[in-house]
């Protein structure tokens, strides 16, 4: 009894070694994109690429290297570059797509009901290819909002392309109250999701989105829906490896709020997979 305790605490020694010894985790995050102003001047005349602060703070909580990852020009007139994609899916331990600009209803075969909902074709094809050479590397992906969407569309799957308009007795998922706009989600009975929150069957979550999943895309499943209107906030990847979308922004719950879904248990799914996947921790 004794020895079989020594050899357990030994075990354990040994792992908390290997973990202490390990490499820091590099994370990359698609980057949000802001495209040259019409008649715009000096800086507002080029394309600018940037990552949002709290979303990399989320990130950086865990003592996590974060690194935007910008578009790849490879064909470029000024400078030319033999750089790729898969490139930063190879280097990297994990991939984070952060929220912004709409997708594109073209990117999914439709035409947009409304000029506000041309979204951006060029970052919904830069991220789609930068999804997939994330699975192809077997690297976890944690999509964000529209994230969450851009994986579902990616999978061949479609949007609501305004959810007042097309979902009917929709509550509002997006206000002036920004991240302070919450409604209710509940768990898929069963579900990753539903484990990672034991006894929790409906919690509060912010919604800074009009879109929203339509048809589900392949090798997906529903994780969790809105209450009481039933769109769809989370989806996870369904063949091995580790691709997970929440609606909402996780980053945007405040640590210690209990008026909101505690939003560690998401991070650290993404970061054990990462260690697991990407920097192949034991």
């Amino acid at each position: 009894m004794q020895r079989s305790l020594v050899k357990r605490l030994r075990a354990l020694g040994d792992r908390i070694a290997r973990r202490m010894s390990a490499p820091t985790l590099k994370i990359g995050v698609s980057a949000r994109i802001l495209h040259p102003q019409p008649g715009g001047l000096g800086l507002q005349s080029k394309t600018r690429q940037y990552l949002e602060q709290t979303a990399a703070h989320w990130l950086m909580s865990r003592d996590v290297l974060v690194l935007m990852v910008p578009t790849v020009d490879t064909g470029g007139l000024l400078h030319r570059s033999d750089i790729r994609l898969s490139d930063y899916a190879r280097h990297l331990d994990g991939l984070m797509l952060q929220g912004g600009a709409d997708v594109s209803p073209l990117t999914y075969g439709e035409e947009p009901l409304s000029r506000d909902w041309t979204g951006d074709r060029m970052r919904d094809e830069y991220e789609i290819e930068l999804l997939h050479e994330f699975i192809e590397a077997g690297k976890p992906v944690l999509g964000i909002c529209r994230g969450l969407q851009l994986i579902n569309v990616a999978m061949g799957g479609t949007l609501y392309q305004d959810i007042n308009r097309q979902v009917a007795q929709a509550h509002r998922h997006l206000t002036d109250a920004y991240e302070k706009n919450l409604h209710a989600v509940r768990f898929e009975p069963g579900s990753a999701l539903a484990r990672m929150y034991p006894g929790v069957t409906e919690a509060q979550v912010n919604s800074i989105h009009h879109q929203s999943v339509k048809t589900l895309g392949r090798n997906l499943r529903v994780e969790a829906w809105s209450e009481p209107d039933r769109v769809i906030e989370a989806i996870r990847g369904t063949r091995p490896g580790f691709v997970l979308g929440v609606q909402w922004h996780p980053e945007f719950h405040a640590p210690g709020d209990a008026g909101v879904l505690d939003s560690d248990p998401i991070l650290d799914e993404f970061l054990r997979a990462a260690r697991r996947l990407g920097a192949g921790w034991s």
